[in-house]
């Protein structure tokens, strides 16, 4: 039973990476998202370096889809499988076989591509795919431990998709036709001046992609971060689906020289967006500590101080005492029997010296002993 479930699992990887990329490359190659060979001359490397940025990207993107969905099914269908370290990087590596496919049906319409100073374009771009489904396997492993990273890449990938269906219907009501389209960023009317700072950041792009990176960030990681066990995983969860695209667009373009000055703008905001990203899931997870505190505070009865008689533990209306002021004088120390020992000697006279001298001034003898009277016999 546990042999079966985990050759479905992994099978259940290599079916969905392989049928996720055909499907993005299929859309994209449909709508013109990615276009290896431009009608108009001057879009031809603007054109190729977005195609190769979109090529990485849904390699990446395919090999966490597999690893993903083959761990969602084994949940939900209980399957006795050790979800341990070594299932979740033979799920990796299945998703990263399942997305190789999208190497080959890029290789194949690349090689239309007229590009300076590239000898082999279908080489050169099956190249760049295969370092995506590397990428992928990398982010793979990360997202199969931490179920907010996992969210963040899938609700990212529906978000850049979303963009791009926008940014060409937005061509072809403009009359531009079906244009490629730049990853994660749409330009709403890039020939106007007052949007550009500097002449080469689209502001109004820049922040809908830091604003998109932040939201997806605290929403993927609001669900793990109200569990104590799952928080530490969401801290930086809203890294995850910003980073494919910015290793993406590192992989993509190593010279800004020779694109267009939308995608020097893409390029520039994309670090950018990890870091806002992840700075969305560490605010989530942050309040969300914060409000398990002050529950546990709420709900945990106030334990009684002891009284030990110092001075703070009296009340605020009395005032403190000197001990020394209300202990009693000492007196002459009292016999046990109460009475004073003074009585036990008889008064000396007023004119009589306390003792008597010698008839030759000699030294004081001292008085004659007074004799004590005999108790009388009795008769019978």
């Amino acid at each position: 039973m546990a042999g079966r479930g985990w050759g479905g699992s992994v099978l259940t990887a290599v079916g969905v990476a392989a049928g996720v990329g055909a499907a993005q490359l299929g859309f994209g190659y449909g709508l013109g998202i990615i276009n290896w060979a431009p009608v108009d001359a001057g879009a031809t490397e603007p054109s190729w370096f977005a195609s190769l940025a979109w090529a990485t990207w849904i390699a990446a993107v395919s090999t966490v889809a597999g690893a993903v969905c083959a761990q969602r099914l084994h949940e939900r269908g209980g399957e006795d499988v050790a979800d341990g370290t070594l299932h979740r990087v033979t799920l990796a590596v299945a998703g990263a076989v399942g997305a190789l496919i999208t190497v080959l049906l890029v290789a194949v319409p690349s090689r239309a591509a007229s590009v300076p100073d590239t000898f082999s374009p279908q080489t050169v771009a099956a190249g760049y795919a295969g370092v995506g489904v590397l990428v992928g396997l990398v982010v793979a492993v990360w997202t199969l431990q931490s179920r907010a990273a996992a969210t963040n890449v899938i609700v990212t990938v529906g978000w850049l998709w979303l963009l791009a269906v926008v940014s060409v219907v937005d061509g072809v009501l403009a009359g531009r036709g079906l244009t490629s389209a730049q990853l994660g960023i749409w330009q709403i009317a890039q020939d106007s001046p007052r949007f550009w700072l500097r002449d080469h950041l689209y502001w109004p792009g820049a922040l809908l992609a830091l604003g998109s990176a932040l939201l997806i960030g605290a929403l993927a990681a609001r669900r793990a971060a109200r569990t104590a066990e799952l928080r530490l995983g969401a801290v930086v969860s809203g890294a995850a689906g910003p980073l494919l695209v910015a290793v993406a667009y590192f992989l993509a373009v190593p010279r800004l020289a020779t694109i267009s000055p939308a995608q020097v703008s893409a390029h520039l905001v994309a670090p950018y967006a990890v870091i806002v990203g992840a700075a969305g899931s560490v605010l989530v997870a942050s309040l969300a500590q914060r409000a398990e505190r002050r529950a546990t505070a709420r709900s945990t009865p106030p334990v009684p101080h002891p009284r030990t008689g110092e001075l703070d533990d009296r009340p605020a209306a009395t005032d403190p005492v000197p001990p020394a002021a209300t202990d009693p004088v000492p007196s002459d120390p009292v016999p046990p029997s109460g009475r004073d020992a003074r009585a036990d000697f008889p008064a000396a006279p007023a004119d009589l010296p306390a003792t008597r001298t010698d008839a030759s001034g000699g030294m004081p003898t001292d008085p004659p002993a007074v004799p004590r009277p005999r108790a009388g016999r009795r008769t019978p």
